[in-house]
């Protein structure tokens, strides 16, 4: 590896980039949460209870995209009538995500790495569990995410993030951010593949 992804100034670079990105969507996601709280009942910013790094539950913040009665469950499983048409969009473009730039920050997660599962998805969390992809803090983005690969496929899915452990370097890091921000193999539509 030619950058050590534990050490101490590659954890200051994503503290340094997540705060300057929520400086950045501040205003954006203010207007956001507006149109949110004015489209549809229930709060805008959820915490959602998710498995981090040694499989430490953590609380993960985004807005919400789907109607308040939605059960808290895999988005693969979720009903595509429960989706806002604000939160359409939101997905469409990440812009839901964003929030979790403060579980950057806070320490709970990566800008990139594998993405967080639910305490119940227990066939992600065993396959992760044997494959050793607990050992890095989840992502917001990962190398799964731009591979089209959802949490609807567990073995599939944990192969990949195994891979991004035994591989990661800064380099990857940013190549996997390119692809996010710009788009290029990510597909979030909420089909009966997963989204």
């Amino acid at each position: 590896m030619g950058v050590v992804m534990g050490s101490a100034f590659y954890r200051l670079t994503e503290i340094v980039v997540a705060m300057t990105a929520l400086i950045v969507f501040v205003p954006l996601l203010c207007f956001v949460i507006v149109l949110i709280k004015a489209g549809s009942r229930g709060p805008a910013i959820l915490c959602q209870t998710r498995l981090g790094r040694g499989r430490i539950p953590f609380k993960l913040f985004k807005l919400r995209t789907m109607s308040v009665e939605t059960l808290t469950v895999p988005t693969h499983l979720v009903n595509d009538a429960s989706i806002t048409p604000l939160g359409r969009v939101l997905r469409r473009y990440r812009i839901d995500e964003l929030p979790q730039l403060l579980n950057v920050i806070i320490g709970d997660m990566s800008l990139v790495g594998p993405r967080p599962c639910l305490p119940t998805q227990l066939d992600i969390i065993n396959a992760r569990e044997i494959m050793g992809v607990f050992v890095v803090r989840p992502g917001m983005t990962g190398l799964a995410q731009i591979s089209n690969v959802d949490m609807s496929d567990p073995g599939r899915l944990s192969g990949i993030d195994a891979t991004y452990v035994s591989t990661r370097s800064a380099a990857r890091d940013l190549k996997i951010l390119f692809h996010t921000v710009t788009g290029m193999g990510i597909d979030r539509r909420i089909t009966n593949r997963g989204g």
